[in-house]
């Protein structure tokens, strides 16, 4: 049986904001086909990126509230591991 993950209660919903993601880079796509405004574009390209820094804050509080807090209940290197590896998942976001 696999792992559940901090996320599979809300797998549905991050699906359904991801494809809601791909619509709008195929969107952006098509605007630069299209010659559109460059303006136009760069503010889709926004919109793209806030909604994708949702989804990655979404999953990341998932996991803190699940595979961390989990691991630091159980304590030792395994807590050690999730915190150094929620740390730099963190530091990643924030670049």
């Amino acid at each position: 049986m696999p792992q559940a993950h901090g996320y599979t209660h809300d797998k549905d919903a991050y699906l359904r904001r991801l494809k809601l993601v791909e619509g709008q880079v195929r969107g952006v796509h098509r605007m630069v086909e299209q010659d559109q405004y460059c303006i136009d574009i760069l503010t889709q390209i926004s919109a793209v990126q806030s909604a994708l820094q949702a989804v990655a804050l979404g999953l990341l509080e998932d996991h803190l509230g699940h595979c961390v807090a989990h691991a630091i209940q159980h304590g030792g290197e395994e807590a050690d591991a999730k915190l150094a590896e929620a740390t730099a998942a963190i530091r990643r976001l924030a670049r």
